[in-house]
């Protein structure tokens, strides 16, 4: 197999001045850092179809908390440690302490005395996810130099209120290899979805507007009235389209968005003001109200069946023919029309196997001593 190192990305330093790091949203790491762990990713993925071992940190326990239910992301994180020789431990967050008033940071601290790598998912309550997640890297962080502990143990955000970034890293690998020239001029159209499933989270399209502008790519956001993002994620956007030269536009026209993309990502997620709603009856406890706003949320979004990702617009899109992006699961026949998913079945299939590499990907960097070689032993 020929070596996939000869890429400026790869050069040693900069896969080195990543170790240790976490990764609590995209936005903390700069492009360059971005570029070398896809580039790491890229290795992974070619030793594993070649079916090289990849086992560099054997034996070390990989722990995963998920607050809220995974299908993929779960099970990105038990075969990425897997493959890496680690030993992957799923906690069940409903049945931690932390319903019972245990603190982030004794939690962190808890894990990182156990763990040598922490993923987290916590994404339903806005202001939540992501400050846990920190508080917890802190608490382990603490615990670590109190204790005079060399171990680097990254936590890693599995998806939170703000952002997913094992998601949308995996989406914008998956558009490199679909668009090689790069998403310089490219359309990516990020709209809300009718779902009946239940208020889902912002974290996705936000991430992909935070993630997909600092690619140049012009990135159009549609959902209709009262399904706003959070603004500070909007403003990084507009900040990275204008340093990449790209462009962030905002409509309340799901054809608008669509109309000569190259890529579409129509995707549900909850109404602004009852997601907001949520965090107050989250805090007291309030099982029954928080039933209530997600009863709420969904009569809203059942005013909007029309934003649904059909033939017709699929027609609208450059040469009638973009390519359909979703995180999964998606909703058939509300989100998207039977005929639209069969079309690219296996294209968000692909989307979804590269979550593995990423996760592998920030795994590695963080964890293994002088990386680059021995990404040249399984890449030969």
């Amino acid at each position: 197999m020929t070596t996939l190192l000869n890429r400026p990305e790869l050069d040693r330093d900069r896969i080195t001045a990543l170790y240790g790091r976490s990764l609590m949203q995209t936005s903390d790491w700069t492009s360059p850092e971005i570029d070398t762990l896809l580039g790491v990713a890229a290795c992974f993925q070619a030793a594993d179809r070649a079916g090289r071992s990849m086992a560099m940190l054997p034996d070390q326990l990989a722990y995963a908390m998920f607050f809220d239910n995974s299908t993929r992301t779960k099970s990105a994180w038990a075969g990425a440690a897997a493959r890496l020789g680690m030993r992957p431990v799923i906690v069940d967050g409903s049945s931690t302490q932390v319903e019972h008033g245990e603190t982030a940071e004794e939690t962190g601290a808890m894990l990182g005395m156990n763990s040598h790598a922490l993923g987290i998912r916590h994404d339903l309550i806005l202001g939540a996810g992501n400050s846990f997640m920190r508080s917890v890297r802190q608490g382990i962080d603490d615990y670590l130099a109190a204790t005079r502990d060399s171990r680097k143990v990254p936590v890693v955000n599995l998806q939170c209120d703000i952002d997913h970034p094992t998601q949308t890293l995996a989406d914008l690998m998956w558009l490199r290899e679909r668009f090689p020239g790069g998403l310089k001029g490219r359309k990516i159209a990020m709209t809300w979805a009718y779902s009946p499933s239940y208020a889902k989270p912002l974290s996705v399209p936000q991430g992909v507007a935070m993630l997909m502008t600092r690619e140049g790519a012009e990135v159009t956001l549609a959902h209709p009235p009262g399904y706003r993002l959070m603004d500070d994620t909007l403003a990084i956007a507009e900040k990275h389209a204008k340093a990449s030269g790209g462009r962030f536009t905002l409509t309340d026209s799901m054809d608008a968005a669509f109309k000569d993309a190259d890529a579409v990502y129509p995707k549900s997620w909850g109404p602004y003001d009852l997601m907001l709603e949520r965090v107050d009856a989250n805090n007291k406890r309030d099982k029954d109200r928080m039933k209530e706003i997600e009863r709420r949320a969904l009569e809203r979004n059942a005013s909007h069946k029309d934003w649904i990702c059909d033939e017709r617009r699929m027609g609208l899109t450059r040469g009638g023919d973009a390519l359909y992006l979703h995180c999964l699961p998606a909703d058939i026949g509300d989100e998207v029309t039977p005929g639209v998913m069969a079309k690219h079945r296996v294209n968000v299939a692909e989307e979804a196997n590269k979550k593995l590499y990423v996760v592998m990907a920030l795994l590695a960097v963080a964890k293994v001593p002088d990386l680059a070689k021995r990404l040249e032993e399984i890449t030969r």
